[in-house]
């Protein structure tokens, strides 16, 4: 039995658009509506005929569903779910596919009070953005971890992974809070940082940016992937999970700190011993199925 027979997805960049593409290959009996705020988006969304129906007000779009996820900057979470609480019927459950956890609950609980409530977050994403950007294969052994309140009722938040399990992901329970700690250090972290190193290479004064393009070596390369990454999620993450990413940027100043002064008194043990262990964290993420271990990450040239 399918989870859910009517989905509705709010929100049709990268995430919104990718999941209408997966729903509809691996369950094409379900009915699936769309929306997002701007129109341009919307017409395009038709044009890609990327659902069954596109609504012209979020409101229209969840008259009858019986799963409304919103796939919105994070910040914007409250205000879609106030959107919607006047039409959306009582039985449906209402998700999202945000990357901080412990401050979208909070937001949906306020905008949606007695209703059912199952986050959930895809760990999956590409450097684009835009409904022409989504494919149906974005979440194929990918990590989604569901992140339900402490009292929600079981039978939903199985439907809610069954949902992410359907579409390929690989699918993991886990606190709010908890999540909020180890994304900030596995995803959000890494983020910042490349916005910051980049950012440093286009405001020195004697490298041209030109030269800085042109020179590029690998990881410099991959540094500009990551900071390419859409601005505005990128901004509300960082000011949703504030706590969390102050704690493990205070962790890694301290952690380049050793480095600086392993670096200045020469000590040459101290950065093998590091990099043996990192290299090591590497080929476990591969050995997961997490990456690819093709000679230059997989590219074709």
């Amino acid at each position: 039995m399918l989870p859910f027979s009517r989905i509705t997805i709010i929100g049709l960049g990268l995430i919104g658009s990718s999941l209408a593409h997966a729903i509809r290959q691996a369950m094409p009996t379900v009915r699936v509506t769309g929306h997002d705020a701007d129109p341009q988006v919307r017409e395009i969304a038709r044009a890609l005929d990327l659902c069954d129906d596109i609504t012209d007000t979020a409101g229209a779009s969840v008259t009858d569903a019986d799963l409304v996820i919103l796939c919105v900057p994070v910040r914007a979470m409250g205000a879609a779910a106030a959107e919607i609480a006047d039409d959306l019927p009582a039985d449906a459950i209402v998700s999202d596919v945000g990357s901080c956890k412990a401050d979208v609950l909070a937001q949906l609980t306020a905008a949606l009070p007695g209703r059912v409530i199952i986050p959930a977050h895809p760990v999956a994403g590409t450097e684009n953005s835009g409904p022409r950007a989504g494919f149906a294969t974005l979440f194929k052994g990918r990590w989604c971890i569901v992140t339900p309140p402490a009292d929600a009722d079981p039978a939903a938040v199985e439907r809610v992974a069954e949902l992410w399990r359907r579409v390929g992901a690989n699918v993991e329970l886990m606190d709010p809070a908890h999540h909020d700690l180890v994304l900030a250090v596995t995803s959000h972290l890494p983020h910042l940082i490349a916005y910051t190193i980049v950012g440093t290479a286009s405001d020195m004064e004697n490298v041209t940016q030109s030269e800085v393009i042109k020179y590029s070596a690998g990881g410099f390369r991959d540094f500009t992937r990551i900071a390419a990454s859409d601005p505005t999620m990128w901004r509300d993450v960082f000011l949703a999970n504030k706590d969390a990413v102050l704690e493990m940027l205070q962790r890694f100043s301290e952690d380049l700190s050793v480095l600086q002064r392993a670096i200045r008194w020469n000590d040459g043990d101290a950065l093998f011993n590091l990099f043996t262990r990192t290299r090591d964290i590497r080929r476990s993420i591969i050995e997961q199925g997490q990456d690819d271990p093709a000679p230059d990450f997989g590219r074709t040239h």
